[in-house]
């Protein structure tokens, strides 16, 4: 289960997944807090407050490099940082070690990145020998150079190989040269940034290959400016298509609002794949030596995992309070009276001391209020929902390595039988009888043997909370895309019908048959 964060950081690779599992993780490759990166702060809330592991992509707005300059006699090969900002030092040493004599192409290289300027402590370096500035080799060293994760060639390179690297006053060969102080940390981000580009696989974008994504969380833009709506919307739709939950900071002027009933009915986002808690917290900030209010949104994150995974969370008895750890407080209190009035309006209320089951209120989703499904309001509801059909496709992507497709289809079908029956025998689905909880097609009437590319189709329903409802999903694997496609279907169980809506164009209608459900 992982939570991922997308925000402004002080160093590292910009617009790259990276799995951390703790701050000290964080701390080496970003940098720690930093003032202007709430996104720092949302992270140390996180694992504050029991989350285990997190994917940060960071993004930034105008930051610049910083540049090395190697001497070659008299041209200069300039190298430049891959990651962008004013703190990434970094040191290079050139040598001819093992190279023939009468070589005059080739060269060793050694990239260091140090934890500062003339500091001895390497974080991170790179080994690259053999190099040569003959473009026709597979040695040629802008092109060896793209595969680093330290630098990159700037410019032409020269004619002329590197000098050698050598110690201040010596002809000894061991010395380094540093890089400039030419970076720039740019300006604050704005909702652009965030969103970023599908196409170049940046902002939220970067996220679009990352398996187990549950939760998503966009940090305030600066301390004072929060995520506009664009951002939020694009957010949760990224969420929907990925089955996975955003979560939302409550607006920073809820804390001076009298009128709350009037401030909740102008909730601009509602969405079942998001989720808000009130109010905001307030923690101390190391930097400054002092309390601080902050967006909850890591803190959230954080106290969201550590009680358990979707399943859990939806068939316990009781579900887990949102009760913060010991170090972080409310900004605010909220009576009893604006609890049950933040829950009406899908707005759920953190703690910090525990409450008697019978005032504890179930955690609601972004679209209670505006969604008529208890299975679309509640959050336990949802993700138990969100689970079950990422538990399906991500199990079932093995059926394209079957070069008969129509061989899949028998097998697909009892694995994902098997699969709803063990969440039936664990309670889940529970509000019909065992034998019309759950539905699975995967058969002729849904795919087609030998098709060019090949692809699997498999129809999957089960029940919904409230009684003869259901989730109803149609999913394809398929050669063609990277990704496989879920779609919602409309399965209407009296008439014993099938309708399939392709981009809301075409529809098929296909008989049931007994086998079908659950021992019908």
């Amino acid at each position: 289960m992982l939570t991922a964060f997308v925000g402004r950081c002080l160093r590292g690779p910009l617009n790259q997944p990276i799995l951390v599992r703790s701050f000290a993780d964080f701390q080496r490759y970003f940098g720690g807090l930093w003032q202007p990166s709430t996104l720092s702060y949302a992270l140390e809330h996180f694992f504050e407050q029991g989350g285990q592991q997190a994917i940060v992509v960071r993004i930034a707005n105008g930051a610049r490099p910083v540049s090395l300059t190697l001497n070659c006699g008299r041209e200069r090969l300039i190298l430049e940082a891959r990651a962008p900002g004013t703190r990434e030092f970094l040191r290079a040493a050139v040598d001819y070690d093992q190279i023939d004599a009468l070589d005059t192409r080739r060269f060793n290289l050694v990239i260091q990145r140090v934890r500062a300027p003339g500091s001895e402590w390497i974080e991170e370096q790179e080994t690259f020998r053999g190099l040569t500035i003959d473009a026709d080799s597979a040695r040629f060293v802008a092109t060896v150079l793209e595969d680093s994760a330290l630098v990159r060639v700037h410019g032409e390179v020269p004619a002329a190989r590197p000098d050698r690297t050598l110690m201040p006053g010596t002809n000894l060969p061991v010395g380094y040269v540093s890089s400039s102080p030419d970076g720039d940390d740019g300006r604050p981000i704005s909702d652009y940034d965030v969103i970023g580009s599908a196409v170049r696989r940046s902002g939220l974008f970067a996220l679009a290959e990352v398996d187990e994504l549950a939760f998503l969380h966009v940090p305030p833009l600066t301390r004072t400016a929060e995520v506009g709506i664009s951002t939020l919307l694009v957010a949760a739709r990224f969420c929907r298509e990925r089955r996975a939950m955003l979560i939302v900071d409550p607006p920073a002027n809820w804390m001076g609002t009298k009128d709350m009933a009037r401030a909740l009915k102008h909730i601009e986002l509602r969405s079942d794949n998001a989720v808000m808690f009130h109010p905001r917290v307030t923690a101390m900030d190391r930097l400054r030596g002092r309390l601080e209010t902050f967006g909850n949104g890591g803190a959230v994150a954080g106290l969201l995992s550590r009680s358990g995974d979707a399943v859990s969370a939806a068939l316990t008895s009781q579900e887990p309070e949102p009760l913060l750890r010991a170090g972080m407080k409310l900004s605010h209190e909220i009576d009893d009276a604006d609890r049950w009035l933040f829950a009406a309006h899908g707005v759920n209320v953190l703690q910090t001391v525990r409450r008697v089951p019978r005032e504890r209120l179930p955690l609601r989703t972004l679209a209670c209020g505006a969604s008529a499904s208890p299975d679309g309001s509640y959050l336990a509801q949802r993700r138990l929902a969100l689970f079950t059909i990422n538990a399906i496709e991500r199990g079932t992507r093995w059926c394209l390595s079957v070069q008969d497709d129509a061989s899949a289809w028998g097998p697909v079908t009892r694995q994902v039988r098997t699969f709803l029956g063990e969440l039936r025998g664990a309670g889940a689905f529970a509000s019909v009888p065992f034998d019309q909880s759950f539905l699975v097609i995967c058969d002729d009437r849904i795919n087609v043997a030998g098709r060019t590319p090949r692809e699997v189709n498999i129809l999957v329903q089960f029940a919904a909370t409230r009684p003869g409802e259901y989730h109803s999903f149609m999913i394809t694997h398929s050669v063609a895309h990277r990704a496989a496609r879920v779609r919602p279907v409309l399965v209407n169980r009296l008439e014993a019908s099938l309708i399939v809506t392709h981009q809301l164009e075409h529809e098929v209608t296909i008989r049931l048959r007994r086998m079908d459900a659950v021992n019908l």
